[in-house]
């Protein structure tokens, strides 16, 4: 083996020596507690980071691929950005993403169908005033729904892997501290499984880690992402933590530094789900901080055990007062989870609670929070 530190381009292949439910029975969620062995890796992390975990696709997605194409999975090809031949089945189980097919792809299949059904569909879905029917079309099918809807338009091996792009690994936030574990890493992960066009679907890294990777074998390749995303450099200083869901693993890192490095700042942690009664991720951990004085406050949101729903924005501004006075006294402020909702309703919720907790007018807010991110005592890590 190489000498070279571990990286992305030269990953360590880890074990995986714990896999267990977060989730109650009853939940619609399936979200997992996953524990890696780093044990000869010689690799340290900082809580805050997160681990990148390189998948392959699933073997039965691999073969419904092929079968669609009419290969037998034999066949040399070159993957993109690559100069060398692989076969076909090795190219599309570990070297390429097999989902998401682009509007490209649909105008090669207009291009090549010869039964006059399939023409005339595709022809109405690649002219360039169909681009949202067809983006609604794509969203719903991957590769090998196509070219099974479509059989009259011919593919070869070659050309189907210029479609696609290269596998890429995925980055989960640590839900450990290195104090307590120094040589395991914890993930909090949301296992995705849904269904289009009538068919099964899933995550790939989520169901990597949760179906296809064996507990206790060297089979799982990962590497370390730093991050700015990490506890206030004075171990005096307040902490408050805004992480709903699995944005939570960030946050169970930290509260686990509080305790190992003897942090004397209060902490406060915000946390949401849909029901308290299935999806209270790592409750008995957490209500143990809170009895013995790690965890100052827990403030949750249950979002679907009552008629109106309440998400954590909701319960930062119910407690607008005490949060503000948190901020005056020199709290850092962290939000980690879903970008696109959560993230931006938590914002609007600090800015609200700086209008009516600190009298200020819009401008006055939107400048504390910007001196907030400047003082890097705004800290989010979303996605």
């Amino acid at each position: 083996m190489s000498d070279a530190p571990f990286t992305k381009d030269h990953p360590f292949k880890a074990r995986l020596t714990a896999s267990r439910l977060l989730n109650a029975p009853g939940s619609s969620k399936e979200t997992r507690h996953f524990e890696v062995d780093l044990s000869g890796s010689g690799l340290t992390y900082a809580a805050g980071w997160s681990l990148g975990v390189f998948p392959t696709n699933n073997p039965r997605s691999v073969q419904a691929l092929v079968d669609a194409l009419g290969a037998t999975g034999e066949e040399m090809v070159v993957p993109p950005r690559d100069t060398v031949a692989i076969q076909l089945w090795d190219a599309l189980l570990s070297r390429l993403s097999i989902s998401q097919p682009t509007p490209k792809f649909a105008q090669l299949l207009a291009e090549r169908a010869t039964a006059p059904a399939e023409r005339e569909r595709l022809a109405a879905l690649v002219r360039p005033e169909a681009k949202e029917e067809l983006a609604a079309f794509l969203e719903q099918r991957e590769f090998e729904d196509l070219l099974e809807e479509f059989p009259s338009a011919k593919i070869t091996p070659a050309e189907l892997v210029g479609f696609l792009r290269k596998l890429a690994p995925r980055l989960y936030s640590i839900a450990s501290g290195p104090g307590m574990h120094p040589a395991s890493i914890h993930l909090t992960v949301a296992v995705v499984r849904y269904q289009t066009n009538g068919r099964a679907r899933e995550g790939v890294c989520s169901t990597f880690l949760a179906d296809r990777v064996p507990l206790g074998e060297a089979a799982l390749p990962v590497f370390l992402s730093e991050s700015h995303f990490g506890l206030p450099e004075n171990p005096a200083t307040d902490v408050i933590m805004v992480g709903p869901g699995t944005g939570v693993a960030p946050f169970r890192a930290f509260l686990q530094e509080h305790v190992s490095q003897k942090r004397t700042g209060r902490t406060w942690l915000f946390f949401g789900d849909q029901h308290e009664a299935t999806d209270f991720l790592y409750a008995d951990e957490f209500k143990q901080a809170v009895k013995d004085g790690s965890l100052t406050r827990l403030d949750c949101a249950w979002s679907r055990d009552q008629a109106a729903k309440v998400y954590v924005q909701d319960k930062m501004l119910a407690h607008g007062a005490e949060l503000w006075s948190w901020l005056q006294n020199g709290a850092s402020f962290f939000v980690c989870g879903d970008a696109k909702r959560m993230a931006k309703d938590v914002d609007a919720a600090l800015h609200q609670i700086a209008r009516e907790q600190g009298g200020m007018d819009e401008a006055g807010a939107v400048e504390l929070v910007k001196r907030l991110k400047k003082e890097k005592r705004y800290l989010r890590d979303v996605y």
